[in-house]
């Protein structure tokens, strides 16, 4: 019998938090053209001799402070995701794979098909569309040879925004906050200047969910963070936003991650050690995340039925 399959796709992660399981990961994720774009002749001998040497080592010891009992917090919150998802979608095949690392995403595309998925809906778990997350997904996907329904974002959903505005709202009237920043993953300021849509959705996203809020616009701020390497990406920085907000002596902050809807090293090791850590050596006082999605039911249903009003569409 034919059943209608989903697939969703998150970044991915090490097997586990030893250094030789981190450098193989990433080895894979950084030689991937849509993350770096210099020419694998140039860029692979650095990535080679300096950047794995000197960065296996210290992201394993990252890993190792955030790894649960199941796995890496991604893995083990994607899953929770595609398990709540399946719920809403008895009658689906609902599988959850990885750009980098395990679950493949061809093995599991051509292992839906078999098991009897006519056609399948692929869903990368990235509300904002970009070539180094999103276009590697549904590269890598067409390599499958399977019948595909491409969802390649979600930000302007407005049953998405409502529930990212709802989990904002609920975290600054739990506190008193002086600033709420929305902190988007960075990507390299080539990449928007060659056409990546990403830096305009991030804006979008941050302005429509704005609209929904309870909270002064000029208490509202866009930042990205998780910058990597020596080239120029894109601006204000998480963390230098922080230490100019205590500063001009806004002490207490909020941070909502959309670019994130699960919990992951940036969240829980960039964020919540790294980026405390020198907000508080600056003289910050209050610093809270807003949790990512994570397992939300109504993220889970919001995800079903866009998966379900995608195929009444491409039928």
């Amino acid at each position: 019998m034919m059943s209608q399959g989903l697939l969703l796709v998150n970044l991915g992660s090490p097997a586990s938090p030893q250094t030789s399981d981190v450098k193989k990961y990433l080895q894979e994720f950084l030689s991937d053209q849509n993350v770096i774009e210099m020419p694998r002749a140039l860029w692979q001998p650095i990535l080679r001799g300096i950047i794995l040497p000197l960065r296996s080592w210290r992201s394993a010891t990252f890993y190792q402070d955030s790894w649960l009992e199941n796995g890496s917090p991604l893995i083990v919150n994607t899953k929770l995701i595609t398990d709540g998802v399946q719920q809403c979608l008895p009658q689906w095949n609902v599988q959850m794979a990885m750009t980098y690392g395990q679950p493949d995403i061809k093995q599991t595309l051509q292992k839906m098909q078999q098991d009897g998925c006519s056609n399948i809906i692929l869903l990368p778990l990235f509300p904002q569309y970009t070539q180094s997350s999103t276009k590697s997904i549904i590269d890598q996907a067409k390599t499958a040879n399977v019948n595909l329904t491409i969802i390649d974002r979600f930000y302007q959903e407005s049953t998405y925004q409502e529930i990212l505005a709802k989990k904002i709202q609920q975290a600054w009237d739990n506190d008193s906050y002086d600033e709420l920043f929305f902190s988007y993953h960075s990507i390299p300021t080539a990449m928007v200047k060659h056409g990546d849509p990403y830096q305009k959705e991030c804006l979008a996203t941050t302005e429509a969910v704005s609209k929904l809020l309870n909270i002064p616009q000029n208490q509202i701020k866009t930042v990205y963070q998780s910058k990597f390497g020596p080239m120029p990406w894109l601006k204000p920085y998480l963390k230098n936003a922080l230490m100019q907000a205590v500063e001009l002596g806004k002490r207490n902050i909020l941070i909502v991650t959309p670019s994130f809807v699960a919990d992951c090293l940036e969240t829980i090791e960039e964020d919540y050690v790294q980026n405390y850590q020198t907000f508080k050596a600056s003289g910050g006082n209050k610093f809270q995340l807003v949790s990512p999605m994570n397992d939300d039911p109504d993220f889970c249903q919001f995800l079903a039925d866009l998966a379900q009003r995608n195929l009444v569409q491409n039928l």
